[in-house]
This record gives structure tokens, C-alpha cells and sequence, in this order.
């Protein structure tokens, strides 16, 4: 028999039985008994303390070694701070150590700092998953293509990967350039309207970006009011991808998560009928000149070769893309989902490279020079592909260096799909968030000397070119960014006939250089410029 210690400290405990059995049958009669003159406020509280308790066990167990807070805020974290996220916070937690972590509410998450665990991550899909974030598959849909794994997310990639070839992209140059000519005239008319006076121009980076991708995808099929609308909305949408959101927050009118999915159901439902009117022009034998005719052709020459196959033709030529046909819907879940990862990251990069180059106009003449010598002297001669190839390396290298200097994506969340052991001394648990950042590897001072300094020529004198290992702008693994030429051509093409078609001054204040957090980098004074056009 065990002791009767109990008397001690307790006259009313009775004596405890020696075996397991008769221990739960004395729990369950005492406990009544134990808590019977409690009031409600008392049950609550001591609920409460209990999973306290278990929160903060739960949190230093998961923590192990790695950096993060010593203790957890009681059950909620450092959700404040995840509402409203400042620079200097990302910038803190990737100092202290190659792995931290925070927990908010439920959810662990692990920041990765170090290149080579970063790495690990994008090129692991048996272990992780990207999930943008919790709230993110609500929001873009849960058969999303980005959110595939295996056979069905190479499917998708290997349809989509065509519409990215040189000969493609050269083909949506001209549309881009209709695209320029409008909005540039929109700068300038934005600053005759306001009198000459800097104001912030990052809403009208944004639509110019909107509109570049809308008819890059679908041409003439989308009208300019539709175009319009959605750059006007679409921030809503990434206003909804909070790290942790409120709870049942999408079933409540006019929070973020509610604005964020209807407005993604919206831009979908037009990219939806946009698909169905190509669909229908392309069986007219129209010439494909946006990313949705090439890959409405290509899901037509499957289907021929299939149907030919099936005749019991032989000797039949294969199509260089063989490809399933892909629903209105499923085509415009893609296209959107194309446009949620280029519309915020090309609107911080177009934002930093008008305020970079104003700031610098040692760069700006340098390209300005560059670029009419291009179009030999004719500087009202579109851009195309040969003079981003062969003619403007000095353009290349300030797009390159922007992107490393600012990079418009600083990290990529993932989600443990089972225990992932990442280092040999720590393993991210299963069901936990494991983010690697892009934005240290670009920033490491042993590979980029002075790397808080935005100097083109170290892709021209330096070896930054060979760096690939550290140029994660673009991600890495087979869920890297299919736009990782689109990109740069585009923003090679706008700041180009830009430089030779306008003028743009900086006015600097005190907030210029700080970096607001929206979903990406921006300026915190959205860019103060003055546009006006070039004699």
C-alpha cells in the first residue's frame, strides 16, 4: 500500500488504492467532490489556466533549440505584431539565428534565414507544401494549381511552361507596349493635375502592373473598365492573406477575409469569361497574341492528335505541348493565381525602380543612353526581344540589381506535411508553417559586398552573375516562379521607354526609404514623384 501522506496537507482526501483501476475509480468520485462549491467564474478560470499551461508547453516543445521567445504570450502570441508587421521586425528575427519561430494562436511557424536551409525547403515537396498562408486556400481556391503536389501540379507546369518560351514572350511585347503608352500618359496628366506637386504615385504603379498582366494574359478579351476595376479591388485580396486571421472571419461582412474572397471570386469570374470568348476565337483560326490564345491552341492541338490517335491514324506528329483541356473555370483560377503572384511583387519592384533611378541619376543617364543607342537613335522605336538579348546589358544588370536590392518577394511559406528535419538538430513538426526568406541570402555581405547599396555594376565588373546559388528572387524547387524571364523583360521594357520618354523627379521626406509591409516591400510615403514628359 501506498502511504497516507495525504492527511497532512489535506484531512478530507481519503486513501489512494494501489492499483491503476482503483486510482481513476477514486478520481472520478473525488473530483466531484473537490469541485463541487465552485462557481462558474472558477470552472472557467481554471479551464483557462489549463490551456495556458498547455500552450506554453505545447510552444517550448515545438521551440526546441532554436531562437524565439523565451516563453509565449498566453495563447494568442505576438498577434499584434502579425496584423501590423514592421520591417525592423523581419530584419531582427532573421539576425537572430539561421531558424526562429513564433507562435500565434495555433499555428508555429519557422523562419529560415540561411540560404542552404532555404533551399532545402524549396526542393523538398515530400516534407512541405507551399500554403502562402492558413487563410490563402480560401481565398485563391483549394484546387488552386499552386497548391498541388505530384502528378497534378506537373501537369499544370508542364501546360503552362510553353507559355513562357522567348517566342511567346516576344509576342506580348507589342500589347505591353499599347499598355505603356496609355498609363505613361496618365503619369503626366496625375502631375499637371496636381499642379506639379510630388504625390504618391504607388496606386498607379499598381493599376500600370494590372493592366501589363491583364492583357498580357488576355489581350483584348478584357475591357479596360474590367481592368480597372480589378486594380482598383485587387489589394483586397491581399489584404485578406494575413499570417493568422481572425477567427470565422470569412463568415462576417466586410473583414478583410470576406472583402479578400469575394473579391477573388469576382476577378475569377471574368478571367472565366474571358477564357470562354478565346475559346471561341481561336476556333476561328484567330492569331494567338496573349498567354490564354497559346494556351487555348495548345489544349486544341491535343485534342486533334488525340482525335486522330483514336481514328487509328498512325505516324501522327505529337504537339511540342501535349496537353489536357482545361475548363473556363480551371483557366481562370490559373490566370488569377498568375496575377495574385505578379501584381503586388511588380508593383514594389516599378515603385522602388522610378524612386532608385531618381535618386541615382548617374544610373538613369547611363540607361537612358543605353536604350536610345538600342533603337539607333529612334527613340520612339518599340522595344523587342533582340535589345533586351544582345543590346541593353547595362538595363539588365539595374533590373537585376533592384530585384536584388529590393526584392519584391521576401519569403515563400510552406506548410510541414510531416515531421521535416531541416537541420540535424532540429525538426519542423508536421502541421507547422516553415517560411524560407529570400531576402537574407540576398543581402549576405560575403556575396554581395555592400549590400545595402544599390549598385548596378556589380553584375557588369562583379561576380554577382555567378552568385546563383544566392538569387532567390524567383524561388527555387519545383514550385519556383514560372515569370522568372517574363519579369525582368517587362521591367526592362518599362523603365527603357520610360527613360527616353519621360522625366520623373523624387521629392525624398522622411519616409521615403522606410519600408512598409504589404504583402511585399514598398516605400512608406508611396513614392513621392513629380512626371512630366520628356522634350
Amino acid at each position: 500500500m501506498i502511504a497516507d501522506n495525504s492527511s497532512s496537507a489535506s484531512g478530507w482526501l481519503p486513501q489512494i488504492s494501489s492499483t491503476p483501476t482503483q486510482s481513476w475509480f477514486f478520481l472520478q468520485e473525488s473530483l466531484p467532490t473537490l469541485v463541487s462549491g465552485w462557481s462558474i467564474w472558477q470552472y472557467v478560470v481554471t479551464f483557462l489556466l489549463g490551456l495556458m499551461v498547455y500552450d506554453q508547453v505545447m510552444y517550448l516543445q515545438q521551440k526546441g533549440s532554436i531562437a524565439g521567445p523565451r516563453f509565449k504570450i498566453p495563447l494568442v502570441g505576438p498577434f499584434a505584431q502579425a496584423l501590423d508587421p514592421k520591417w525592423e521586425g523581419y530584419l531582427k528575427q532573421w539576425a537572430s539565428g539561421p531558424l526562429s519561430c513564433v507562435s500565434i494562436f495555433h499555428k508555429f511557424v519557422v523562419l529560415a534565414s540561411d540560404r542552404d536551409i532555404a533551399h532545402k525547403v524549396f526542393k523538398s515537396p515530400a516534407y512541405a507544401e507551399p500554403c502562402i498562408v492558413p487563410i490563402a486556400r480560401d481565398v485563391m481556391g483549394h484546387n488552386a494549381w499552386v497548391f498541388l503536389q505530384g502528378k497534378a501540379h506537373v501537369e499544370y507546369r508542364r501546360g503552362l511552361t510553353p507559355l513562357f518560351t522567348t517566342k511567346a514572350l516576344a509576342t506580348y511585347l507589342p500589347v505591353q507596349e499599347r499598355v505603356l503608352n496609355d498609363y505613361f500618359d496618365k503619369f503626366v496628366a496625375a502631375s499637371a493635375a496636381n499642379r506639379g506637386k510630388p504625390m504618391a504615385f504607388m496606386s498607379l504603379f499598381r493599376e500600370i502592373n494590372c493592366a501589363i498582366s491583364c492583357r498580357t494574359f488576355f489581350g483584348d478579351y478584357i475591357s479596360q473598365d474590367a481592368v480597372k476595376k480589378i486594380a482598383d479591388d485587387f489589394y483586397l485580396a491581399t489584404a485578406a492573406l494575413e499570417l493568422v486571421n481572425v477567427p470565422f472571419s470569412t463568415y462576417i461582412p466586410y473583414t478583410k477575409t470576406w472583402l479578400g474572397i469575394r473579391t477573388a471570386r469576382a476577378v475569377n469570374a471574368e478571367f472565366a469569361r474571358c477564357a470562354a470568348i478565346c475559346k471561341a476565337n481561336m476556333k476561328k483560326g484567330v492569331q494567338p497574341a496573349s498567354v490564354v490564345d497559346y494556351w487555348v491552341l495548345h489544349m486544341m492541338e491535343s485534342e486533334k492528335y488525340r482525335a486522330r490517335i483514336a481514328a487509328g491514324e498512325i505516324n501522327v506528329e505529337k504537339p511540342s505541348n501535349l496537353i489536357r483541356s482545361f475548363t473556363d473555370e480551371e483557366i481562370g483560377n490559373t490566370l488569377f493565381t498568375f496575377l495574385f503572384a505578379s501584381q503586388d511583387a511588380s508593383s514594389s519592384a516599378t515603385t522602388w525602380l522610378f524612386q532608385t533611378l531618381a535618386q541615382r541619376p548617374d544610373v538613369l543617364s547611363k540607361l537612358r543612353a543605353e536604350n536610345l543607342s538600342a533603337r539607333d537613335g529612334d527613340r520612339n522605336k518599340p522595344f523587342d526581344l533582340e535589345m533586351i538579348e544582345t543590346k541593353l546589358p547595362y538595363t539588365n544588370a539595374v533590373v537585376k540589381e533592384l530585384l536584388r536590392h529590393r526584392p519584391p518577394v521576401i519569403f515563400v511559406p510552406y506548410l510541414a506535411t510531416k515531421n521535416f528535419p531541416v537541420t540535424p538538430t532540429y525538426t519542423v513538426p508536421k502541421g507547422s508553417m516553415i517560411i524560407p526568406s529570400c531576402y537574407p541570402a540576398l543581402h549576405d555581405p560575403e556575396v554581395y559586398p555592400n549590400p545595402d547599396m544599390f549598385d548596378p555594376d556589380r553584375w557588369i565588373t562583379g561576380d554577382a552573375e555567378s552568385k546563383t546559388k544566392n538569387w532567390l528572387v524567383f524561388g527555387a524547387g519545383p514550385h519556383d516562379c514560372l515569370a522568372r524571364r517574363y519579369v525582368p523583360l517587362t521591367l526592362a521594357g518599362m523603365i527603357g521607354k520610360a527613360s527616353l520618354e519621360l522625366d520623373w523627379v523624387h521629392h525624398p521626406t522622411p519616409e521615403s526609404d522606410k519600408i512598409r509591409v504589404f504583402a511585399t516591400l514598398f516605400p512608406m510615403d508611396g513614392a513621392q514623384l513629380v512626371f512630366t514628359k520628356r522634350p
